[in-house]
């Protein structure tokens, strides 16, 4: 009997002991993920721990996360996402209501920021084996220039046609280079919105005005040639600018007015309904310019070179389930400008559509698609100018239509836990021509143009092992420019009719990329490859004339091929502050195109698109950043690049241009930037660059002395929603040389501004 008094006693005990655990309810844990600006962050890991409990999840599209039947009250969240710190925090509960948890994740160092240029999928920016630049869109907002191709000068290595920037510059002098491979219009990079193609089709220049500076998340710069992946047009790198898809309702507005009655107006807003997602932006820019010419030489035909510009981009998106996306955007963009003088002028319009495709699969692999296709309409009138600059004559109207079809797809498998491999193609077609009214001369009108078709396929295996990274990739592209003509109607007679034979062309583009990770804090880095760029239609069939100087068209241009070398260095310290990229490159061009001179007389100047033989640019690019604290930065780049001719076949009576300089190609490069950055306190940046002397044409006889300019901008948050700013460009109004062929062009003078940010969510 005692016995069983005592197994009874027993048996109450753990009874009793076990009442208040069945009496508590199972908890649920719930909470949303944004990041710093306010933005709902989808796809975010979400990992719960309560004792011996652990479950993980990923994000939902509003950012919203949910556990549900948690055993315990209390316990701890990790939270991690692509480009963000980790989070890390406990959580406690009551056990009669649900524990709700909103988490904020920030940017993260270099190993955990993401680049998608350099292999067409998310690889981290520390180990990205190659010279890679990325601007937050913080960091755009906190660069004092307007326009944001000069927001791009920040990078060294990066210019246009000329040292004139799109405030004031022909459409067909924005052709972008990179790494002193040399300026011809033409861009020898290339240049995307969300991986679909910004490189006008015809001429090869960019309309940067199409991009408001508010919609942008970030622009990647990746300099070294990538036709492995992306073509031709990619010769000397990638610039790539990224728009956000909006999680919740946001909005974003920045206007500003400066001196030369200069009004600017950028707007982005987007939100989320369910599984539907829109965005909607515009910019609105006008400016009354300046003239171009000193005062010395100044006549009665210079005016102000002005522009004024309007673009208005929309995109939807829908959810494809919790791993897809389809979206369809659109893009209209027109612009006029005034050249300089009475006379000349230029308008484009351009008209773009959309479609695209993302996917993912439950063994991790995805699927992009993208189609699109443009329509455009060019304009401009060319003149003669006396000497003395006090009339002016027509000389030609153009009219350049255009048409662009394109697609794309790639697919990504990732293999065992080391190889990523990648495959896929594109496609892409082009008609133009140059429609022109001569008004001088024995030719009435002068009517040229073609197609060209191009079809790529390219392959990529990204490896990793330990402290190694190996991207293997190629490309073979094949290339045909087919129907060319050119048709000239004379004052009296019949029209002649010139019909170029169609060509076809193929070109294999192979890349091998090594980073080895010395140690968490210096990484080395070494690259060669092969790229090359095809003529476009405006180099193979369009003659055109800017004042006294006549470039005449050439059908018969052979593609550019490089072959690059590249290695460098990437140290980082100081609790992930400091950061430093180095890098020496070498690259030849074999059949380099370029505007070579065969005549010079007072009044004119002769030139042609013609093939040199080989051009060599070799220097080294610093790039480094110093995050004081949260608030305080400090940047700085530097390039050094010798870019000369080394072989030229020569044409009847020309200068031999072995040895000279390739045209466009400063010697000298730098930049720095320091910004303290407190909206609640002051925001104030500071920006600098330097540029050293190079030449204005191909026989070195015109140099542009260098010059030295800065911006600066200061403002301060009135509400969390609200800021006022002041800026300034070319504080201290340096009339540095853009062009001298065949009289000298200026820069712009000092431009001041005062404006106003809204935001929504606050920034």
């Amino acid at each position: 009997m005692p016995r069983t008094r005592s197994i009874f006693n027993c048996l109450l005990s753990c009874l009793l002991i076990a009442v208040p655990s069945l009496a508590t309810a199972n908890v649920t844990v719930d909470g949303v993920v944004r990041d710093s600006s306010g933005n709902r962050l989808k796809s975010a890991s979400v990992t719960l721990k309560s004792g011996s409990f652990s479950v993980s999840i990923r994000t939902n599209p509003d950012g919203r996360f949910s556990f549900a039947d948690v055993p315990q009250t209390e316990g701890t969240i990790d939270v991690a996402a692509q480009g963000f710190r980790a989070v890390h925090q406990s959580w406690q509960g009551d056990g009669n209501v649900a524990v709700h948890l909103e988490i904020v994740l920030h940017p993260g160092p270099a190993k955990e920021v993401m680049t998608v240029s350099a292999a067409r999928i998310g690889v981290p920016l520390s180990d990205t084996p190659g010279s890679t630049i990325l601007f937050s869109a913080a960091d755009v907002t906190a660069i004092p220039a307007l326009r944001i191709d000069d927001v791009l000068r920040q990078v060294p290595g990066f210019s246009l046609f000329r040292r004139s920037g799109s405030r004031t510059a022909n459409a067909s002098a924005q052709g972008v280079s990179l790494r002193g491979l040399g300026g011809s219009a033409a861009s020898r990079a290339l240049v995307m919105l969300d991986g679909i193609p910004l490189v006008d089709p015809f001429g090869g220049w960019v309309y940067w005005d199409r991009i408001p500076r508010v919609a942008l998340s970030s622009v990647e710069v990746f300099r070294g040639g990538s036709s492995n992946l992306y073509g031709s047009s990619a010769l000397g790198g990638v610039v790539q600018f990224l728009t956000p898809e909006p999680n919740a309702p946001a909005f974003t507005l920045e206007t500003s007015y400066g001196n030369e009655n200069t009004p600017d107006l950028s707007l982005w807003t987007g939100s989320r309904l369910g599984r539907w997602d829109y965005s909607l932006a515009t910019e609105m820019f006008r400016t009354d310019g300046y003239i171009l010419v000193p005062d010395s030489v100044r006549g009665s035909v210079d005016t102000p070179a002005n522009s004024k510009d309007v673009t208005v981009y929309a995109r939807v998106g829908h959810e494809l389930g919790n791993n897809g996306r389809i979206f369809a955007r659109g893009n209209f963009y027109t612009e006029s400008r005034n050249n300089g003088t009475q006379l000349q002028t230029n308008d484009t319009r351009i008209g773009e559509g959309a479609l695209g495709v993302d996917k993912q699969f439950s063994n991790n692999d995805s699927l992009m698609v993208r189609l699109y296709g443009d329509v455009e309409s060019y304009n401009q009138t060319f003149t003669a100018v006396a000497p003395g600059r006090n009339s002016e004559t027509l000389t030609d109207l153009q009219h350049v239509p255009e048409q662009v079809v394109g697609a794309g797809g790639q697919w990504v498998h990732p293999v065992g836990g080391s190889h990523t491999l990648l495959g896929g193609a594109d496609f892409s077609e082009v008609i133009g021509a140059s429609n022109e009214i001569l008004l001088t001369g024995p030719n009435r009108n002068r009517n040229g143009g073609g197609r060209q078709r191009t079809l790529g396929f390219f392959g990529e295996d990204i490896f990793r092992h330990a402290k190694w990274t190996v991207i293997l990739a190629a490309r073979v592209d094949d290339w045909r420019n087919f129907n060319g003509s050119l048709v000239t109607v004379p004052l009296a007679g019949s029209p002649a009719k010139t019909t170029y034979p169609s060509r076809t062309d193929v070109a294999l583009s192979p890349r091998l990329s090594v980073l080895w990770a010395v140690n968490e804090h210096v990484s080395l880095t070494g690259s060669v490859y092969r790229a090359f760029r095809a003529p476009t239609l405006n180099e193979l069939y369009r003659t055109f004339r800017v004042g006294n100087v006549l470039t005449f068209n050439n059908a018969g241009l052979s593609a550019e091929r490089l072959t690059g070398a590249e290695a460098g260095v990437n140290l980082s310290g100081w609790n992930g502050r400091l950061s430093m990229r180095d890098t020496f490159f070498w690259s030849d061009i074999v059949d380099p195109v370029a505007n070579v001179t065969l005549s010079t007389t007072p009044t004119l100047i002769t030139r042609q698109k013609l093939n040199l033989g080989r051009t060599r640019s070799r220097g080294v690019e610093l790039d480094g950043a110093v995050r004081v604290n949260r608030d305080i930065q400090i940047l700085a780049g530097y390039s050094y690049t010798a870019a000369t001719v080394v072989s030229y076949p020569g044409t009847p009576g020309s200068i031999d241009l072995v040895g000279l300089d390739v045209a466009q190609v400063p010697g000298n490069v730098f930049t720095w930037q320091a910004r303290y950055w407190n909206p609640s306190r002051v925001f104030v940046s500071v920006a600098g660059r330097f540029v050293g002397q190079q030449f204005d044409d191909d026989q070195n006889q015109l140099p542009l002395a260098r010059f030295y300019t800065m911006d600066l901008q200061m403002g301060r948050s009135i509400t969390p929603h609200f800021e006022v700013f002041g800026a300034v460009e070319n504080v201290f109004n340096q009339r540095y040389q853009v062009a001298r062929t065949p009289v000298t062009n200026l820069g712009p003078p000092i431009l001041l501004r005062v404006g106003l940010r809204l935001s929504y969510p606050a920034r």
